[in-house]
């Protein structure tokens, strides 16, 4: 394979991506939260007592310890989420999702769901189920 048609392939999953986040996005605003926030609250939702580390949040959304640090802040104001003092490390903050964080992401999740769905409506189930192992090909090298 030559490097040029693996970098025109990279460029376009780059675009794809783009498209992926401006439709979420969109879907995602109805609610008051953009597709970052969404991630957040998905991955504080589904932690052990819906509380982390911010260096494991950050890790697990892609983000760098002080981009998490810069988008939990207004959340925090806004009481999508929750600080917390770690009782065994004073160094080491957690965050938590808060009631009004956990009602947010319910409604978000619905609006998440009908428009990913929407995004891969082109496919049928066969090319979906192909495009899926493709991927995971690939995301776990």
């Amino acid at each position: 394979m030559s490097k040029i048609l693996q970098a025109g392939m990279v460029l376009q999953i780059i675009h794809l991506q783009s498209k992926i986040e401006k439709r979420i996005g969109t879907s995602l605003s109805a609610h008051g939260i953009g597709l970052s926030e969404y991630l957040v609250l998905e991955r504080l939702s589904m932690a052990t007592h819906q509380k982390m580390r911010r260096v494991d949040l950050a890790d697990q959304v892609g983000l760098s310890p002080s981009g998490v640090t810069r988008l939990l802040n207004p959340m925090e104001k806004i009481g999508l989420v929750e600080k917390e003092e770690n009782p065994r490390d004073a160094r080491v903050s957690l965050v938590s999702i808060s009631k009004v964080g956990k009602r947010i992401f319910e409604e978000a999740r619905i609006s998440f769901e009908h428009a990913s769905v929407a995004f891969f409506e082109p496919l049928d189930p066969k090319r979906f189920d192909e495009l899926a192992e493709l991927l995971k090909a690939v995301s776990e090298r």
